[in-house]
């Protein structure tokens, strides 16, 4: 053999170890918990025979506590990139099978860079998280790299669409990286987040929770709303990320890439006309309504169990990308409270900044009252939902079905928020409120006065009548061009459809600034 080709095999022999990690039996464990590796995930993710990895020999620098007997080459993350349906994306993968995946300062320099290539050519990048927290030997240096791996979820922020895959613990600083991504999905009985464990919380609090209970896939996607997405498996979990990838652009200057549709844009759907009850307090299922008007019914859900009484989401509407906003009169007859403000406007932002399309059904009663919401600063969680829709500047085509009223009218993507075109089925009531609550604020001293019950429910009822067919239809608002049009319910897709064709080339700016200052 000559001096070339035992270099070559010795190559090759270097990254066979490499690619075991910490080696088999560390892989056989991961195994057995039910997991993948670093490596098996990205095989998953990305197109066959397309990942190109970087800095595979890069070893740790630290000799503290016996660490230099150790110097394995990846140093614990898989990173590079590859393409996903042929699009590139660049990815990084930690591997609890080196040292438990903990974050040293090479480790966070491998990140950092593909971090730094994804900005600098306009690619998403994904990481997939399993990493027992920071590298405790190598003490503040490991913070560093967290630092340095912030700075740029930051910078690229708006910039590259960012997802995070927790496969495993993500504990202490490191949930604050997927905390500053876009999106961020968990696995179920297998990944958990929390800034301090289960022993920290027992010595502090004296509360006895487990990591489940505490920072697991279902008290993040119900309770918190930090995981926008929640799989049973992680073969799930990666197919998620993959179709989450399908409706969203490469960065900030392109647009989502269009999806063939057989679905007509003229298709009518005949049960919409039907579908809002004749009692205005029943309520009805908005899934129905979005599923009617996307192209082959497919909805995305983002954030599906957490805040269900608003709805937020990807569809394509005649192969285009957009983002869905709907108020769900299933739950809490669609108000809206703080936690769906928070989860509308963060959505809303997002789309704004990638340049997809909103489309906003509403059907809003009003803000959720009580102390509860109060003490909870309801007002300027509300504020950012109403800042988000102010602020963006796609095309915005809002639909309101059946009731709008008061705040929360403004709130939903209303005119004067700079709504491109505003349409309302003949079921609408666009007013300051319903006219119970009016009734009652209007002729109260009227009631009052008479004493005959009868006659008190009479008057009652002719000043509601009164003032429903003053107010309680959408005819006020489109006298006044708040609205663009009254459509037939059937006819939604078709009218939107158009809508947001002809609003494709829209170019809107708002005045010159360092940077907003959201209500947060």
């Amino acid at each position: 053999m000559s001096f070339q080709q035992d270099k070559i095999q010795e190559l090759v022999e270097r990254r066979a170890t490499a690619k075991l990690g910490g080696g088999q039996a560390r892989i056989d464990a991961q195994h057995q918990k039910g997991k993948l590796t670093a490596r098996e995930r990205l095989e998953k993710l990305l197109d066959p025979g397309s990942f190109e990895e970087f800095d595979m020999f890069v070893q740790h620098r630290c000799t503290n506590f016996g660490m230099d007997a150790s110097h394995p080459d990846g140093d614990g993350v898989v990173t590079g990139q590859g393409t996903i349906d042929g699009r590139l994306v660049f990815v990084f993968a930690q591997d609890f099978t080196v040292n438990g995946g903990s974050l040293s300062k090479t480790m966070s320099e491998k990140i950092c860079k593909v971090m730094d290539m994804a900005v600098r050519v306009g690619a998403p990048v994904i990481g997939l998280n399993d990493s027992g927290g920071a590298r405790i030997q190598e003490g503040i240096d490991a913070l560093a790299g967290y630092g340095e791996i912030f700075e740029r979820n930051i910078l690229a922020s708006g910039v590259v669409p960012q997802i995070s895959g927790i496969f495993g613990p993500c504990a202490g600083g490191a949930v604050y990286s997927p905390a500053l991504t876009d999106f961020t999905l968990m696995v179920q009985n297998t990944s958990y987040m929390f800034l301090t464990g289960p022993a920290v919380v027992k010595s502090v609090t004296g509360e006895d929770v487990d990591q489940e209970s505490l920072g697991g896939a279902a008290v993040h996607a119900a309770k918190s709303g930090v995981a926008h997405f929640s799989a049973a498996s992680e073969e799930e979990g990666i197919a998620n990320i993959k179709k989450l990838l399908s409706y969203l652009p490469q960065n900030n200057l392109s647009t989502a890439p269009e999806r063939p549709t057989q679905d007509p844009v003229g298709r009518v759907d005949d049960a919409l006309n039907d579908i809002v009850p004749d009692n205005p307090n029943k309520a009805y299922d908005m899934y129905g309504v979005i599923r009617s008007i996307v192209d082959d019914g497919d909805f995305f859900e983002v954030h599906k169990d957490f805040a269900k009484n608003i709805i937020v989401g990807f569809a394509h509407m005649g192969g285009r990308s957009v983002g869905i906003v709907a108020n769900q009169p299933g739950v809490l007859a669609g108000v809206l409270d703080i936690n769906a403000s928070r989860k509308g406007a963060r959505f809303v932002r997002f789309c704004d900044a990638f340049n997809i399309p909103l489309v906003t059904l509403v059907d809003v009663p009003g803000f959720l009252p009580g102390t509860q919401q109060e003490y909870g600063a309801i007002i300027t969680n509300g504020a950012k939902l109403l800042f988000a829709y102010g602020e963006a500047t796609v095309p915005k085509v809002t639909v309101t079905l059946r009731k709008s009223y008061g705040g929360a009218h403004i709130v939903m993507s209303c005119k004067q928020l700079r709504g491109d075109v505003n349409y309302a089925w003949p079921t609408a009531n666009i007013a300051v409120m319903g006219a119970e609550g009016a009734v009652g604020i209007l002729y109260g001293k009227e009631l009052k006065a008479e004493t005959d019950p009868a006659k008190q429910a009479e008057i009652a009822e002719a000043r509601k009548q009164e003032y429903n067919d003053l107010f309680c239809n959408p005819y006020q608002a489109a006298q006044k061009g708040y609205i663009e049009d009254v459509i037939e319910p059937r006819n939604t897709r078709f009218r939107v459809i158009r809508a947001l064709a002809t609003l494709e080339g829209k170019r809107q700016e708002i005045p010159a600034k360092k940077h907003d200052n959201l209500p947060l």
